[in-house]
């Protein structure tokens, strides 16, 4: 099948793209997902999730979110949302098309999947950041005995009350699981291995990524220098809690190292209060126990792998340089290093990340449209 624009992937970048195509006159885009309904991913992401960034700079483009949503949309708000507007633009994706390969014959884009074979000149990788769960491995944890599930497996902690769990990872998904346990009467502890940036949802009422936009234009080294006396006041010395603080502040961490520190909403007082117990990094499991990096060994009934997620597009697609040793895409928001490639939602912002879809599907959108 021959169409102008190949989409991969039906979650908010595909969507975004797809329907910014058609604002720019750009029709027949195909979209194709291996899964049987848009934002799958959003789908299986834990219950108690809310957006980290306020709903006025989450909307896709050409569609605000509804204004009876609160300010930050709880996931079935936001998948809601998604849905709304795969209809309102009219999207049709193609689903259960799970795509074996991709790659540039002669002028155009081919694209296999087990339902047939598409041609286009150009294509848009937006499958998603979380397309392959990073799940690591420890002597002896096959000897542990009890559930070990990665947080895309987690939906809620009522089958946790009165036990002791413990939470691989103090990212954002990691923060939120460990209030979530302790709000169903776990026990939760976190082990933490690296030393970490902690900032507020909000500063004195105004949401984090409203001080982001208005520091985007200063140097991270500028805007962290700024910043540290604030945040010091706010979220304290977390070290007396076996918290260590990273050497660069927040700014730095995300334009520099890609990295998202964790956006607290109620992690830290929970640590504080004793409510949740910070723990080092494993070192391995054994019977019923983990040990740890500093020699100590806890009894816990349940572990949650709160490790994050590769984006792993190197699975089916064949384009050279344009995909790093690690499966990640080198660019995002406009034409790779390959002739007619895009990738849509691969770039970390300090922003948030739908807010840069939204950037990033309009500039793919208007370049796609340029060269046709």
């Amino acid at each position: 099948m021959n169409a102008p624009v190949i989409i991969i992937g039906a979650g908010p970048g595909g969507l975004a793209v797809a329907a910014c195509l058609k604002r720019e006159g750009v029709e027949g885009a195909v979209i194709l997902d291996e899964n049987e309904r848009v934002a799958a991913s959003w789908r299986r992401h834990y219950e108690r999730l809310h957006l980290h960034t306020p709903r006025d700079h989450s909307a896709l483009p050409h569609l605000p979110m509804p204004s009876g949503y609160p300010r930050y949309p709880a996931r079935a708000q936001v998948i809601d949302y998604f849905e709304a507007y795969a209809r309102h633009f009219s999207l049709a994706p193609r689903f259960g098309e799970r795509v074996q390969s991709a790659r540039r014959q002669g002028e155009a884009w081919e694209v296999t999947t087990p339902k047939g074979r598409y041609r286009a000149p150009a294509l848009v990788v937006a499958a998603g950041y979380n397309r392959e769960p990073a799940i690591p491995t420890w002597p002896g944890v096959t000897e542990f005995g009890g559930p070990i599930l990665h947080s895309s497996a987690y939906l809620n902690g009522r089958v946790y009350g009165g036990k002791d769990v413990l939470v691989v990872g103090f990212g954002n998904s990691g923060g939120e699981i460990a209030i979530d346990l302790h709000e169903h009467g776990a026990r939760p502890a976190i082990a933490v291995r690296s030393a970490v940036n902690v900032i507020p949802r909000e500063i004195l009422g105004v949401p984090v990524l409203a001080l982001g936009l208005v520091q985007r234009l200063l140097s991270p080294e500028t805007a962290d220098r700024l910043n540290a006396p604030l945040l010091r006041a706010l979220i304290g010395d977390l070290q007396p809690y076996g918290l260590r603080k990273l050497p660069y502040g927040a700014a730095t961490q995300i334009r520099v190292h890609g990295r998202i520190p964790l956006i607290d909403v109620g992690t830290v007082a929970l640590i504080k209060s004793g409510a949740i117990t910070v723990r080092p990094g494993v070192h391995s499991f054994q019977r019923g126990a983990v040990v740890f990096d500093d020699g100590s060994r806890t009894r816990f009934e349940a572990v949650i792998l709160a490790t994050g997620y590769r984006p792993r597009v190197d699975d089916f697609l064949d384009a050279a340089g344009a995909v790093d040793s690690k499966g990640a895409p080198t660019s995002s928001g406009r034409e790779s290093t390959a002739p007619g490639l895009y990738f849509c939602g691969y770039h970390v912002s300090p922003n948030g990340m739908l807010r840069e879809l939204a950037i990033e599907s309009r500039r793919i959108a208007s370049a796609i449209k340029k060269d046709s």
